[in-house]
């Protein structure tokens, strides 16, 4: 199949950037998107040309690290699919792709399609974890867990952390990346000693990075490659209203 990519090129976070593009005349349908991005930079590298720029890792829907808007989607038309599991027989042939980076400012960009999202990893490190000293792993049996409880912390514990909630929002908001971490701790019995402080640090945490207000449009979740659902920010809002009014910090 041929197809014609009409990719963002910066050459750094402070250059002028542009769309430029490139004709794929022989793209095997079963390709991956981004094995069909690696194709286009042996030949852009043998062309003495700079290979297009783009982040990635496990390729398995797993890690987060792949991410790039496609055709105005973060992640591409595929509900549910990260950009490594997409697949080129999801377009049709002599399609126009057009494949650029997350836009936020938030997430300014490195290079191409790579954005620095370090801003997820510090409202993380502000409170997304458990630091109750728990010493030796504990019998299974010995903390009973609900199961809507259990399911509850599994459900938002899916989330890789790949920002295309907040390249889907039109305000630039990470509320559902926030309130993935934050449910999926708070509902656990380990997560129940730091529950207040956790909420109010990663909401703070969150408005210091410059990320955007939510107003309930949706488009996080239709964007999320894992599903998290849009009563984790109303349980985000929940959380932090109990946490406000107890005066932990």
């Amino acid at each position: 199949m041929k197809v014609t990519l009409r990719i963002w090129r910066q050459s750094g976070p402070d250059e002028s950037g542009k769309l430029v593009d490139y004709q794929m005349d022989d793209v095997n349908p079963d390709m991956s998107f981004l094995e069909m991005l690696d194709v286009l930079n042996e030949r852009l590298i043998l062309n003495g040309e700079a290979p297009v720029a783009f982040d990635h890792d496990c390729r398995e829907g797993i890690c987060g690290s792949c991410g790039m808007v496609i055709n105005g989607m973060p992640h591409g038309p595929q509900t549910l699919t990260t950009t490594c599991q997409l697949h080129m027989r999801t377009f049709s042939d002599g399609d126009v792709i057009v494949v650029e980076p997350w836009r936020s400012a938030a997430f300014p960009i490195i290079k191409d399609l790579v954005v620095d999202r370090t801003a997820f990893d510090r409202i993380i490190q502000s409170g997304g974890y458990i630091s109750v000293a728990t010493g030796s792993a504990p019998e299974a049996h010995s903390q009973l867990v609900p199961k809507p409880d259990a399911d509850l912390a599994f459900e938002n514990a899916e989330c890789i952390g790949c920002g295309a909630c907040v390249a889907a929002c039109p305000n630039g908001s990470s509320m559902l990346f926030v309130s993935a971490k934050v449910s999926h701790l708070n509902v656990l019995p380990q997560g129940q000693p730091e529950r207040e402080t956790r909420v109010l640090r990663m909401v703070e945490a969150m408005d210091l990075e410059g990320f955007g207000g939510c107003t309930n449009t949706g488009e996080c979740t239709n964007a999320c490659p894992k599903g998290i659902p849009q009563a984790s920010i109303a349980r985000l809002n929940r959380e932090y209203l109990r946490a406000s009014l107890s005066g932990r910090r």
